[in-house]
Parts: structure tokens; C-alpha cells; sequence
């Protein structure tokens, strides 16, 4: 009896391609679920809303200050709402202290994880290009960055206008939502530029997360020797965390926080910026997609 011989070979798919109108999107959703499943990250995550609730007990307070007499006598210019209020919650060496270390659990290992694991010819593979590749490694740092800087600026705006009973304070300063909203753009812009590109310098996270911070805390050790050397103000400018309350005292209208024009720190971050995305572009090579 003759066996049958069947030859198989690889069958072609005749199907259409469909694009999406957000190809990064699913890379920005696995990014937030896989920082969301560290157990250290979600502690982090929930001790970084501290100083918006305490920003909201200022706000209380101010709004019943016969309830509060002995604070209102020692913390009298604390107590006084304005936008300088707000750029003090969001622009507070501490409060960026916190952000960084929420960002370097939930970003570290963005590019990092796939380098050392190979699978950007797997991203690459499909319909996507770099610029979806690091939009969606951007959006997931923008995400947290807004929500802790944005969401809980706009809601105290909101619950300040519910304690006074009235709209009084906003169409004082009209303009406030917008500054809690650029402000946060520029932190979200600022640190995931900063945070992928020593991310793409590595394979290993942990390095990474050693890299961010030694950057963010060495550009401040240098700044104040400068400073201390030259005795001039504009060595400020080397410090991130100086530059970024800088960008924070124009936005907000309040007073700078060194004696040189905001301007120069605007400019010193958008290098940062441009300078990054030069170096991610040449790092990251894509893997051309035939369709």
C-alpha cells in the first residue's frame, strides 16, 4: 500500500492591514500594568499624593482660620492662597524628590527591559516605527507625571472654590488651571526625555535607576561648587531641580527662585530635551517593516 506524500509549505496571508490610529497605545497600557504590579511601586505611588493632601488641609484652614487661630499666628504666609500656593505644592524640591522615585519605578526599565531581552526587533516587527515606539514609552511617564502633578493641582483649585462658597478666586486668577496644566506638560516632557534616554543606556534597570539619580543629585552637587566658586547665580543653571522650580516661579507668576531670567532655564531643559531625543534616535534603530 503506497503512503500518501503531502508536501506543505508556507501558506501567504491575504488579508488586509489595518492601521490603528494609536499604534503605541497598547505599549503606553503594558507599561502602566507592569509598574501598577510592584507591590514597592504601589507604595510609592500612594506616598506621593501626601503633599497634595496636605496642600488641601492648608486650603481648609485658610477658609476657617477662627477654627485655627494658633496656626494662623505662626504660619501666617503659609496660609495665604495664591498661585504662589500651588507653585510651592508642585515645585517643591521634596515633591519632585517624590516624583522622580514614583518615575524611576514605573520608567527605569522601559528601554532597558527591551534591550536586554532583544525585543525590539519584535516591537519593530510590527506596523510601528520609533516615533510610535518612544511615543508610547513617553505616555507612560506622562501619565503618572499628570497624575500626580495635574490632577490633584486642578482638584485643589476645584475644592478651594467649594470651601469659599463662591467662584471669587478663580476669576481672580483665571489663568491658574492653565499654569497647573503647562507646568505639568513641562515636568511630563522634561523627565521622560531624561529618564528614557539613561534608560536606553543600559540593559539592567537597576543601573538605570543608580544613573537617574546620581544625574538628578550630581547636576545640584555641581551647581552649588560653581556657585560657591564663582559666587554667581547663574551657575544655578546647572542644577535640574533648580532649572525645572525655575520654569515652575514663570509659569505661575511668582518670584524667581534665583536672580537670572527664567528664559535661560526653559532653554537649559528644552537642550536636555533635544539632546536626548538626538541621542534615543541613534540608539534605538528600528527594523524596516514590510507590508
Amino acid at each position: 500500500m503506497a503512503a500518501t506524500v503531502r508536501e506543505k509549505g508556507y501558506s501567504h496571508w491575504d488579508g488586509r492591514l489595518v492601521e490603528r490610529r494609536f499604534p503605541w497605545w497598547p505599549i503606553t497600557r503594558t507599561g502602566i500594568q507592569l509598574a501598577f504590579r510592584r507591590k514597592a511601586f504601589r507604595l510609592f505611588f500612594a506616598g506621593a499624593f501626601l503633599p497634595a493632601f496636605f496642600a488641601l488641609g492648608g486650603l481648609y484652614v485658610s477658609e476657617r482660620l477662627e477654627d485655627f487661630r494658633a496656626i494662623v499666628k505662626s504660619n501666617q504666609a503659609l496660609l495665604k492662597i495664591d498661585p504662589a500656593y500651588f507653585n510651592t505644592f508642585l515645585a517643591n524640591g521634596f515633591f519632585l524628590f517624590l516624583l522622580l522615585l514614583v518615575l524611576v519605578f514605573a520608567a527605569a526599565g522601559l528601554i532597558a527591559d527591551d534591550l536586554k531581552h532583544n525585543s525590539l526587533q519584535l516591537y519593530f516587527s510590527r506596523p510601528i516605527g520609533k516615533k510610535d515606539y518612544f511615543a508610547g514609552k513617553m505616555a507612560v511617564v506622562a501619565f503618572f507625571v499628570f497624575v500626580l502633578t495635574s490632577l490633584p493641582g486642578l482638584a485643589l483649585v476645584a475644592f478651594k472654590l467649594i470651601f469659599a462658597g463662591d467662584f471669587a478666586f478663580l476669576a481672580r486668577y483665571p489663568w491658574l488651571p492653565l499654569s497647573i496644566l503647562g507646568y505639568g506638560a513641562l515636568l511630563a516632557v522634561f523627565f521622560s526625555f531624561f529618564i528614557l534616554l539613561l534608560s536606553a543606556s543600559s540593559r539592567n534597570a537597576r543601573y538605570v535607576t543608580i544613573l537617574v539619580f546620581t544625574a538628578y543629585f550630581l547636576s545640584d552637587v555641581l551647581s552649588s561648587f560653581l556657585r560657591e566658586v564663582f559666587k554667581n547665580p547663574y551657575m544655578n543653571l546647572f542644577s535640574l531641580r533648580a532649572n525645572l522650580q525655575q520654569a515652575g516661579a514663570l509659569l505661575f507668576g511668582t518670584k524667581p527662585v534665583f536672580a537670572a531670567p527664567p528664559a535661560l532655564s526653559l532653554a537649559v531643559l528644552a537642550a536636555v530635551c533635544v539632546l536626548s531625543a538626538f541621542v534615543l534616535g541613534r540608539k534605538i534603530r528600528s527594523v524596516e517593516v514590510i507590508r
